[in-house]
This record gives C-alpha cells, structure tokens and sequence, in this order.
C-alpha cells in the first residue's frame, strides 16, 4: 500500500500526477467526455453520499480526462473552449454527481482570473501545469469578514517572496487540490492570489464540512500560518475588477451549470419512479404514467427545465462576448443574463428535486434509493449567493438602468 492510500482521508494530499492528463482538443471531444464519465460517476454516486466517502478516485479520473483544462486558451495549448461547452460539461458531470460537478468551479475561476491578471511567464507556468492535471482548490471566502467580497487574511510582500496569514472557510476542492490559491489583501486592502502547494509549510486543510447537502465536496476551512510563497507565485487578482472584465460572470454561470444539472438529475429519476408509480384507487386507470395529474405536473417541471437550460446557453453567449470583448456594456449584459440562469437554475432545481417524492410515491423514499440527496444538494450549492439578489439585479436594471456592481458574486 503506497503512503496516501494509508493515510486517513483528511490527511491525504494529492501528489503530483504520474501521467500527463489527456490533452481534450475541440468541444465536441469535451462533451463527450464528460457524458462518459457522468455515467461513470452515478453508479456509486448515492454511496458516496450516504457514506460521506470522498471522491479521490473519481477525481483522479476527473481531471486526468483532460475536463479541468478545457477553458486553457489555445495560444497555451488548451482546447479553448467556449462556455455553452463549459456549461454543458459541469451539468453533465452535477447531474450525476454535483459534489463532483461543483468541484471544479474554483478551479475554473482562478484558470480565468489567471488569464485576466497574470503575467506571461505565469500564464505559461501554471497553464502548463493545469494542462498536464494539476488541480486548483480554493481558500478564498472568510466566516468572519462583514461581506463576502472582504478579506481579513493579509499578504505581505518581503523582498523576493510573499508571506500570508489568515483563515479561510467554504474551501470547496482544497483538500483534493495540489495548489491551493490563496486570496489575501495587502496594506491598500487590494486582493492578491497566491499560488500555494498544498504541503507548503503553514498551510493547513481541515476536512470541518458538515453540511447537509454536497457532502463529498470537503468544503472545509484553510488556516494559513506565515505560509511564505515567492512573489512570482503570486497574481493581483484586484486588477480583474479595476477595468471591466467577465470574472463575475464566469463564476457565477458555473453556479448555475451545478444547480440545472441538479435539475436534470433529479427530473431524471422522477420519470424513471412515476413510470412505475401505481395510479391512485379515485382514478381508475391501469397504469400510473396514465394518470393526467402527475403528467400535467411533470409537464410544467419539464418546460422550466427546458428554460432553464435555454438561458444558460444565451448566458454562455453573453460570457464568450465578454470575454472576448470586454466593456462596461458587454460585461453588464454578461452579469444580467447569468443573474436570470442563476434564478431559473435555482427554482427549477429545488422544484424537481421537491416533486421527485411527491410524484414517485411512498415506495420511493426508502433510504436505498437515496432520492433525498437532490433536495439537500439543490439548498446547500443554491445558498452560495442569495438569488433573491439576482431579482434585484435584473429589475434595478430594467426598471432603473442601474448595471451591476462588479465582483465575483455578479
């Protein structure tokens, strides 16, 4: 038995890969993929949860197939994918698994903001290493700063090298990563991202996720203790929101690529429990896939799931545009179309996941079957950002022609 595989599953950190991940070179390659490995990752997909066993392995699989570096540009060896594909990859992977299909998202953002403030040099390094299977975490958000968009842990540049101190929370894919961005504020209260590994010394990841929902993402907290990196490890993520740029938007589209593919998981397991559902005594029917109420209500999850998927292609469109040209007015459209995704992602997700029971029948309840994990992992991921805020977005708009506020949460 090697040394990790003996190690406790909080304790295990991921090594180096031995092999180079496969190089995914068009959309359609990606996608097919993905759908692959989504039929993969759903067969054991209701023991994980139930037992809360971390995914290392389905991981190791993940972003070996090349999916992590889908959105490397082509300049950098990437397949330079557009967002519809994106999309599509993340909901296909979260319909089977969205523990799995949430992991990547931090990943992904930071592949962005790496494009979007860091040098050359950087850009060649850490594509590079993305390229060849290297997965980001995230030790971003703090439990205890007065907003999501503060920061109390500091960086402090000294000489050739940077030191950080702080604490992170909702750590989603640090304990699985081999670099985990760190996200600090120096004296101007600007923020920074450092490049850490994840055996770096003063770098601790604790495996404290307990929620209820999404419990395979080991969405723990991150103590950093003078962690001194050197300060080419370092980007100034502050510089993606001092012009206009599509960072927010990126992140949150992603958001909403888990939440409809929670949508289609659950909206698949519903059709698969009512065609064997027995019709009720008052109707009189044989079957009951025969009985119109069920199919009038199945009907109405079916077209909101529809548009909910049709909102997150024209958002995916509004993102390449934004990405590809960035102005005020590109990436305020960008923020206002995925600010609607977001909303229909979110309401369709906890919708199906509600009817699933009702619609399936008593018989589908038993703890074998597992169908509670859609309704716990559509509330856990869809509390990321308040989406009633997202109604606010839109309507401030269009009733006032206020574009919103640049950050990562729009």
């Amino acid at each position: 038995m090697s040394e990790q595989t003996q190690a406790p599953v909080s304790e295990r950190i991921a090594r180096a890969p031995h092999v180079p991940a496969r190089i995914i070179r068009s959309d359609a390659e990606a996608i097919e993929v993905a759908r692959r490995l989504a039929a993969d990752f759903a067969r054991e997909a209701v023991e994980r949860d139930r037992e809360r066993r971390l995914p290392w392995d389905e991981l190791e699989r993940f972003s070996a197939s090349g999916l992590w570096a889908i959105s490397v540009p082509k300049a950098y060896g990437g397949a330079g994918v557009g967002y519809r594909t994106l999309v599509e990859v993340i909901a296909s992977i979260s319909a089977a698994d969205p523990s799995l299909g949430q992991l990547p998202q931090n990943h992904l953002g930071v592949v962005n903001n790496l494009l979007l403030t860091g040098s050359e040099a950087q850009k060649q390094r850490y594509f590079a290493k993305v390229l060849a299977g290297y997965r980001f975490g995230n030790a971003f958000s703090e439990a205890k700063s007065k907003y999501v968009t503060t920061f109390q842990t500091r960086i402090r540049f000294d000489g050739d090298s940077a030191v950080l101190d702080g604490e992170k929370a909702y750590c989603t894919g640090a304990l699985f990563a081999h670099i985990v961005p760190v996200a600090g504020v120096d004296e101007a209260e600007r923020p920074f991202i450092a490049f850490v590994p994840r055996d770096a010394a003063g770098l601790r990841v604790v495996d404290s996720w307990d929620g209820f929902g999404q419990r395979t993402t080991a969405s723990g907290q991150v103590l950093i203790d003078g962690v001194r990196v050197p300060a080419d490890d370092v980007i100034p993520a502050w510089k993606a929101y001092e012009q206009p740029s599509a960072d927010g938007p990126v992140s949150q589209i992603i958001q909403a690529a888990v939440d409809t593919g929670i949508a289609r998981g659950a909206f698949a397991e519903l059709l698969r429990f009512a065609r064997e559902a027995r019709p009720w005594v008052d109707s009189g029917l044989e079957h009951g896939w025969q009985d119109p109420l069920s199919q009038a209500a199945i009907g109405e999850l079916a077209w909101r799931l529809q548009a909910a998927e049709a909102i997150l292609l024209k958002a995916a469109d509004a993102v390449d545009q934004a990405l590809a040209e960035p102005s005020e007015a590109s990436v305020a459209a960008a923020s206002l179309v995925v600010g609607q995704a977001k909303v229909l992602s979110t309401e369709i997700a906890l919708l199906a996941a509600e009817k699933l029971p009702e619609l399936a029948g008593t018989r589908s309840v038993s703890a074998r079957h597992g169908i509670d994990r859609f309704w716990r992992n559509a509330r856990t991921h869809t509390l990321h950002d308040p989406v009633r805020w997202k109604y606010h977005l839109v309507g401030n708009h269009s009733l006032n022609g206020v574009i919103p506020p640049r950050h990562t949460w729009n």
